[in-house]
């Protein structure tokens, strides 16, 4: 039997209706997920959670075979010297092995007596020509910043209702670009941080009272070796009491630096001044021009 047409329309302009209505709904939703913002994401072996604190397991004495770098001490030297000489060598490598970078980097900083809230942020680094990119996850998720742009500033967006604003051209020393930080943007990095450990080590092999003890360690899951300074006399020449250094046993690039002033009684807990780490390094991306440019498409949006 022959169906009428004019009873199968209906049904037909009702599916089509249905079809619509699920189109119209995907594509706003999808506008609606373009319009949020979209965490980077670095996939790298033994990658960490960035909320997770850094994992150490048990320490090993760095006479264990199969220690990767050579930290013995030579007759009549400063107890320092060995990692001295490990951080020339590792800023040796740097330039002329490491073109680039990303990774997760916590820090935290005591500032004018106070220890701030630790920060944590998604990182693209480039050596040379020297440029940065940063997406915080904490404690401020969705702020941006990036250095340098066309006229040498830093470029920042903040997070929440203040991202209306825009993004803005800042001073990287100024008092907007440098409240809540220790160091400008223009310090951060493993390349900086390794030149920095060599100017603050080569101030304190003029001086005695320094003990220095090297182990072999775990963090979240990489084998390091952990370099443990100590001044145990506070001292006007001495910058820390407990420096801890470690070192990523395959790549040879520190990871992780904390140091701690001297407690305020004998005995007590040690007060932490600052501290960097480094996690999920994944080197050499081939990043290019765009990856620090502040008019990229997938930085700063509103």
């Amino acid at each position: 039997m022959r169906r009428n047409p004019f009873f199968i329309l209906p049904r037909t302009i009702a599916l089509l209706v249905m079809v619509s209505s699920i189109v119209s709904a995907n594509s706003w939703a999808q506008a609606q997920q373009a319009s949020q913002l979209v965490e980077p994401i670095f996939r790298v072996s033994n990658e960490e959670d960035a909320n997770q604190t850094p994992k150490l397991a048990a320490r090993i004495a760095t006479t264990a075979p199969g220690s990767p770098f050579d930290l013995t001490q030579r007759p009549g030297e400063h107890p320092l010297m060995p990692a001295l000489r490990m951080a020339h060598s590792a800023l040796k490598n740097i330039d002329a092995d490491i073109a680039d970078y990303s990774a997760i980097l916590r820090k935290q900083e005591r500032i004018d007596g106070t220890l701030m809230d630790e920060e944590i942020a998604y990182i693209k680094v480039r050596n040379k020509p020297f440029a940065v990119y940063m997406f915080f996850l904490k404690p401020h998720k969705g702020r941006e910043c990036l250095y340098p742009n066309a006229d040498g500033k830093m470029v920042a967006m903040d997070c929440g209702w203040k991202r209306k604003f825009g993004a803005v051209p800042l001073d990287p020393n100024g008092m907007l670009a440098m409240k809540g930080q220790k160091y400008p943007i223009t310090k951060l990095g493993i390349r900086e941080l390794t030149s920095e450990l060599i100017t603050v080590a080569s101030q304190d092999v003029k001086y005695g009272e320094c003990e220095v003890n090297t182990f072999q360690n775990v963090m979240n899951k990489r084998p390091v070796t952990q370099i443990v300074a100590i001044h145990p006399t506070k001292r006007n020449n001495f910058r820390y009491h407990r420096a801890e250094i470690f070192i990523d046993n395959e790549l040879g690039l520190p990871v992780r630096y904390a140091a701690y002033g001297w407690p305020r009684v004998p005995g007590g807990k040690l007060p932490l001044e600052e501290a960097y780490t480094y996690l999920n390094l994944k080197i050499n991306n081939g990043f290019t021009d765009a990856d620090f440019d502040p008019d990229n498409p997938q930085y700063f949006k509103k």
